[in-house]
């Protein structure tokens, strides 16, 4: 067994603001973060937008933005969320402490960006490289601690629990295919999200809800899982897998949404056209693709300054190059993607989740800060309030650590067969169309029972085969995909009411005007 103090899953912008806080508050004991992939290789790495900050209290107030959250999450967002529009300017300059940079107009001022959903221009970005800039920042920082140990291609597999309380975590090493215990006085998850349970989405290959699915078999409480956000512009291509993201700014920024014919429909249904929240843009494009049988609507750029365009969104504006795209003379294809979790492992104002020690921050948890349906830019921000409120939690509170009684000891399992690298490609496959088909946009209870029905199947098979099969992170990736699913649809089957991004046919249909 291999101790530490702090034990952290996950290298997103939640995961390393903590460990470089605690670091610098405790320099003599054991910082360590486990990352699955490489450690710049997150959800936070693709955020392009950039994060919302309330700069002039004047012009726009703190009870302004928690007025256009409550409009965009349609569902009560908790006194915890409420305290975080407080907490955004500190966190920002922070970031610029730590060497961010951030986008500046001609006065020398944070040059802001408005995007769907928001009445003022509040978004602080870097570009259309928001996060990319952030995480090369926040890394620097990271290596410069000599007290933080990152352990990149390690995958954790599960929780130490006993009484409830939290000890760490056991964790598969890729390379040398050895499982070994890390016991921690304090563990935290910041795992991400879910996005290739649908395939079709705008997050990473590695989002495939580690850390929730840990979570609930270590009997925490999960919880608003049925909040899935899709994200309404991914650029659209034939393939499955991760879709490139054609940023909420671009709107922002004047983007007109078009049929293949032409017609600008957004204005049909919002009165606000392109600039309403993702939820009913995603919605409404969901609504023309199957009144028209067409694959994908448009974004139309045609109309802006290309030269402002190209200074706003490089990375943009090169990738629809390579792709055959002139931004200037061509509508962009897309599609609604699968892009943010609302739900996910219940904490509390601390980040303490329902298990002792066990705390979670960024996409994998549930706040209350986003409620039904995530507002433009707010996934940095609250990543980083909770992160620090963890922090501030952990330094200033005496954490009890019982004894662990059960023996936890290293092992691995390579006297098993492999398990099929087919059998788990295909079952990814049929799991992913399976998600897309029934638990999509929008949902009715009919596909989603059908849906839990053929996932129980497909868990109960994978656990069969744990049993006599080597472990590896493909297989746990694979169980983990299908334990979200389950939650999915089951909490999906429970809610009784549309809210913010959730909509059941069976319900209500899309409103006009909304």
């Amino acid at each position: 067994m291999t101790n530490t103090n702090y034990l952290i899953i996950g290298s997103g912008v939640a995961g390393l603001t903590f460990a470089i806080r605690i670091a610098d508050r405790f320099p003599e004991k054991k910082v360590t973060i486990v990352t699955k992939a490489t450690a710049d290789e997150s959800n936070t790495k693709y955020a392009q937008g950039g994060i919302a900050i309330v700069m002039d209290k004047d012009e726009d107030s703190y009870q302004n933005i928690l007025k256009i959250h409550l409009f965009a999450a349609m569902v009560c967002v908790t006194q915890s969320g409420k305290n975080g529009s407080y907490r955004r300017s500190k966190r920002l300059k922070e970031l610029i402490e730590w060497g961010a940079k951030f986008d500046k107009n001609s006065e020398g001022n944070l040059d802001l960006g408005k995007e769907g959903g928001h009445s003022e221009k509040r978004v602080v970005h870097h570009k259309d490289q928001t996060g990319s800039e952030i995480e090369r920042a926040i890394l620097m920082q990271v290596y410069q601690k000599e007290n933080i140990r990152v352990l990149d291609h390690h995958f954790a597999l599960d929780l130490i629990t006993e009484n409830n309380c939290c000890f760490g975590a056991i964790v598969f090493d890729e390379k040398t295919k050895q499982i070994t215990p890390y016991r921690s006085d304090v563990t935290l998850l910041a795992t991400g999200g879910i996005g290739h349970l649908y395939g079709h989405t705008t997050n990473p290959v590695i989002a495939t809800g580690d850390g929730i699915a840990m979570a609930h078999r270590a009997n925490a409480k999960i919880k608003e899982m049925e909040f899935i956000q899709f994200h309404p512009t991914a650029l659209y291509d034939t393939s499955t897998g991760s879709k490139f993201l054609i940023s909420e700014a671009v709107r922002g920024f004047g983007a007109y949404l078009r049929t293949k014919k032409g017609h600008r429909f957004m204005l049909d249904y919002d009165t606000r056209g392109e600039l309403a929240s993702r939820d009913i843009v995603s919605q409404c494009i969901d609504l023309e693709l199957k009144k028209s049988g067409e694959d994908c609507v448009y974004l139309d750029c045609t109309h802006l300054d290309i030269e402002a365009f190209t200074k706003h969104f490089p990375m943009i504006y090169n990738v629809c190059k390579k792709r055959g795209i002139d931004v200037a003379k061509d509508w962009i294809p897309v599609v609604p993607a699968q892009h943010y979790l609302c739900g996910g492992i219940v904490v509390d104002r601390h980040g303490k989740t329902s298990v002792d020690n066990l705390f979670a921050c960024g996409e994998c948890s549930r706040t209350g800060l986003h409620g039904a349906n995530r507002l433009a830019s707010n996934s940095l921000l609250e990543a980083l309030v909770y992160s620090n409120e963890i922090y501030e939690y952990i330094a200033n509170t005496a954490i009890e650590i019982p004894e662990l009684n059960q023996t936890v000891t290293s092992y691995n399992s390579t006297e098993k067969p492999e398990i099929e690298a087919d059998y788990l490609s295909t079952l990814k496959a049929k799991l992913q169309y399976l998600m897309r088909q029934n638990a999509g946009i929008v949902r009715n209870d009919s596909d989603l029972i059908k849906a839990e029905k053929q996932l129980v199947e497909w868990k109960n098979d994978m656990e069969k085969k744990s049993k006599l099969c080597q472990i590896n992170s493909a297989f746990y990736e694979l169980l983990n995909m299908i334990t979200i699913g389950i939650l999915i649809v089951q909490q999906s089957i429970e809610r009784k009411e549309n809210k913010g991004g959730f909509v059941k046919i069976d319900l209500k249909s899309i409103s006009r005007n909304n």
